[in-house]
């Protein structure tokens, strides 16, 4: 048994290697069983394929992440965003150095599930993440417009700063390999972020025409 386990680590790693330098399409299964020092025989004792594999590698933390992104989304909705300040809160600021420690506690898998997974089934797994913080955002912003008297914002534009938001994450683990300072930039990227959401909020999404104020101070 305890060699069965050996075996099928070494494939494992094998794999997370070659998926990460050449891409989960153009791995090789010859190539991640040399490397591994076994035979296709040994491979296909554990894993039906590259498929598997991969779903081998990246299930775990995927679900691990999937699952702290709930937790904050569940805990944000329940505090609400009533009354918008231009205040960061620190609970949201928490919550990302939270998702920011997990990606680097798992950063060669999670790099390969954000990069290198095309033509699997993890592929569109940043838009994933995305629809799901769209989802959730459409119903906060919907809440806070509620409480501060303006109208909901576009439904595109929700759409737009959700991405923008998965995305501040993912530039951030293929840029910077650092987790400290990955930590400091994404505190600045909240607070951006927030802002972003509060000035928006404020107005209902709507830009004011400086000729309007300028009318507006001309009358007694």
């Amino acid at each position: 048994m305890a060699g069965d386990k050996a075996t099928k680590e070494k494939l494992l790693e094998s794999a997370k290697r070659e998926f990460l330098e050449k891409g989960y399409m153009k791995a090789s299964l010859r190539t991640i069983c040399k490397n591994a020092g076994v035979t296709t025989g040994a491979l296909y004792f554990f894993f039906q394929g590259k498929g598997d594999l991969l779903r081998e590698l990246v299930e775990e933390p995927l679900k691990g992440l999937t699952a702290l992104i709930r937790q904050h989304f569940a805990e944000e909705m329940e505090r609400g965003i009533g009354v918008v300040s231009l205040e960061t809160d620190r609970q949201d600021i928490d919550a990302a150095k939270e998702v920011v420690r997990f990606l680097y506690r798992h950063y060669d898998v999670c790099l390969l599930l954000l990069t290198k997974s095309q033509g699997s089934e993890y592929e569109n797994v940043v838009s994933r993440f995305a629809d799901y913080g769209e989802e959730h955002y459409r119903m906060l912003t919907a809440e806070a417009a509620r409480g501060c008297g303006v109208p909901a914002l576009d439904g595109y534009l929700v759409h737009w700063m959700s991405y923008m938001q998965i995305n501040a994450f993912v530039h951030l683990l293929i840029h910077e390999p650092d987790v400290e300072k990955a930590l400091g930039y994404i505190e600045q990227v909240v607070v951006y972020l927030v802002s972003g959401w509060n000035g928006l909020l404020q107005t209902g999404g709507a830009v004011q025409d400086p000729a309007d104020d300028r009318e507006k101070r001309r009358k007694p």
